[in-house]
């Protein structure tokens, strides 16, 4: 365990996380991640970029990625919605010897290292913890303590940024955070061979075949707005994998029996049918239009009624 002290009070480090992750196409937003790090003047800070999209379009890989390419040392803290400021900085721990300890999240042990810190899926987290956080994302560049007592000035090379999924999950992030977490870095479905890329990265064992019709099965549901990501792909491409191997035991099925069964199962019985699925969506979707238009509808009829009495 690494160990430093700040204003005589011993902190216990968090490790680096130990990743490597390549990113695949889509060039303009690493660009984009990279240039929000730069620094080009004396008096110049980084900024904290938010990168905003569906769950499994990448973003926690294009954050790992782009801190690889500045070769500096990746933190990774899992946000929920019960994190609390002590999680997020320093967190008194009961050592064996009766003593307090206090361990350095892994947000902290970035800024004091000079690492990158990525706050996965941040917008989970609750406006309290936000608020600890605010003088850290702006020309402040420092987290203060409470439990503790202490104020950590961030190292010059500290570099932040937050995911954010783009579904209703979620707790609205403060206006104050927003203007702090800029700019925003939207995450979209990657184009045909740029998916066929990430398949192959993460599956280099997998036959053509059914990589191909996972490929083919994910290009539809982009094109219909079906929120199937790359990570679902890998998912229906291993576990397809697994059951023909299994199951060659007792049987021989093909590929394409392998690949609805796992469709199936991985995302449900009917989305193999993307039209169909998507036609359940929109459908859906315009019933709870409908249904707030008549909410609304409702609610002025009731308010010219009430002025009428009056």
């Amino acid at each position: 365990m690494e160990k430093v002290k700040i204003d005589e009070i011993e902190l216990v480090l968090s490790h680096e996380d130990q990743l490597e992750r390549e990113w695949i196409g889509q060039e303009e937003l690493m660009e984009q991640i990279l240039a929000c790090w730069l620094v080009i003047a004396p008096d110049d800070i980084p900024l904290c970029p938010r990168l905003l999209g569906k769950p499994g379009m990448g973003k926690t890989t294009l954050a790992i990625a782009a801190a690889k390419r500045m070769a500096k040392p990746v933190y990774i803290y899992q946000c929920t919605m019960d994190t609390r400021p002590e999680d997020l900085i320093i967190t008194p721990v009961l050592a064996e010897s009766g003593k307090i300890q206090y361990h350095a999240g892994s947000l902290v042990t970035a800024i004091m290292k000079g690492g990158v810190a990525i706050l996965d899926e941040a917008n989970r987290m609750s406006e309290k913890s936000w608020a600890s956080l605010a003088p850290l994302l702006d020309n402040r560049r420092y987290v203060e303590s409470i439990v503790a007592g202490i104020k950590i000035q961030a190292h010059p090379e500290f570099r932040c940024c937050v995911t954010m999924n783009d579904d209703a999950s979620t707790y609205e992030v403060p206006d104050y955070i927003i203007s702090r977490l800029q700019p925003m870095i939207q995450l979209d479905f990657p184009q045909k061979k740029e998916e066929l890329a990430i398949l192959k990265y993460n599956l280099n064992f997998a036959p053509d075949e059914i990589l191909n019709l996972t490929l083919d099965f994910l290009q539809r549901s982009h094109q219909a707005s079906l929120d199937y990501s790359i990570r679902d792909g890998l998912t229906i491409v291993r576990y397809a994998m697994k059951m023909k191997k299994f199951l060659s035991q007792k049987k021989q099925p093909s590929w394409q029996d392998a690949f609805q069964k796992a469709v199936e199962q991985v995302l449900g019985k009917d989305a193999l049918d993307v039209k169909k699925k998507s036609s359940q969506i929109n459908q859906k979707n315009l019933t709870n239009l409908a249904f707030l238009e008549d909410f609304f509808m409702n609610e002025k009829d009731w308010r010219e009624g009430d002025q009428e009495d009056s």
